[in-house]
């Protein structure tokens, strides 16, 4: 059966647990550009992902594991700043037909 363009998963939208969201901060270059805290976030990330799926992309948060971030990175010479986690998320999305454990259930 030929997958519609509903099927597919257009974009993978990071997604950082509670646990993790100040090690993601201290491990960023660009940690200035981030949310003070895991509730603005958390807001910011909700808002965004309403804006995309109401717009029709269908979008699926990606659980990101901050400890292979960090390998995923370092493994490639990146610094972790927004583009590296966007690489990573990206590469974590071509994984997901494969693993349906990557999206968060949150």
């Amino acid at each position: 059966m030929k997958e519609t363009g509903k099927d597919r998963i257009a974009f993978g939208f990071a997604w950082y647990r509670p646990d993790q969201w100040q090690r993601v901060r201290d491990i960023s270059s660009d940690a200035e550009d981030l949310a003070d805290s895991y509730v603005e976030w958390l807001q910011l990330a909700d808002e965004k992902l309403n804006e995309m799926r109401s717009s029709g992309m269908r979008v699926e948060k990606i659980d990101i594991d901050t400890e292979q971030l960090i390998r995923w990175c370092n493994e490639r010479g990146l610094d972790i700043t927004g583009q590296s986690r966007s690489q990573y998320a990206a590469e974590k999305l071509r994984e997901l037909g494969e693993n349906r454990s990557l999206i968060s259930e949150r």
